[in-house]
């Protein structure tokens, strides 16, 4: 599956970067390669690659060994990401009683293969 957004696609795997970046500079003023690498569990390396790739799809604005700035579109993809993520998240734990940990690591896989539709359902049967 490809997350789209702005007449932009990227894999799922950039997807999860966009996010972590996201996610990282709600809390840190400035995210760097290392941190994006400490998040994800990868090496510096995969994680500068994806920064690159992210850079020329206009994503994020990056100079070597500088921080990571997300562009308004990167910005915008990286938030629609991690709502997302924590919608399914929060249905997994508050509905079907999974455990925190449990619920993390299967959102992870189930945010990239879920249709809008559904995760707007899941949102609706939680507000009930």
């Amino acid at each position: 599956m490809m997350v789209t957004g702005d007449n932009i696609s990227i894999s799922n795997a950039l997807a999860d970067y966009l996010e972590a970046v996201y996610e990282i500079s709600k809390t840190k003023t400035n995210v760097r390669i290392t941190d994006i690498a400490l998040r994800l569990g990868i090496s510096k390396p995969s994680v500068n690659r994806a920064v690159n790739t992210l850079k020329k799809q206009g994503l994020v604005i990056h100079e070597p060994y500088g921080d990571i700035i997300l562009t308004e579109r990167g910005r915008e993809m990286g938030e629609s990401v991690y709502t997302r993520h924590c919608m399914i998240k929060k249905f997994l734990v508050n509905v079907l009683r999974l455990g925190e940990t449990e619920a993390e690591r299967e959102a992870c896989g189930i945010e990239h293969n879920i249709s809008q539709n559904t995760v707007e359902r899941m949102k609706k049967y939680m507000e009930k």
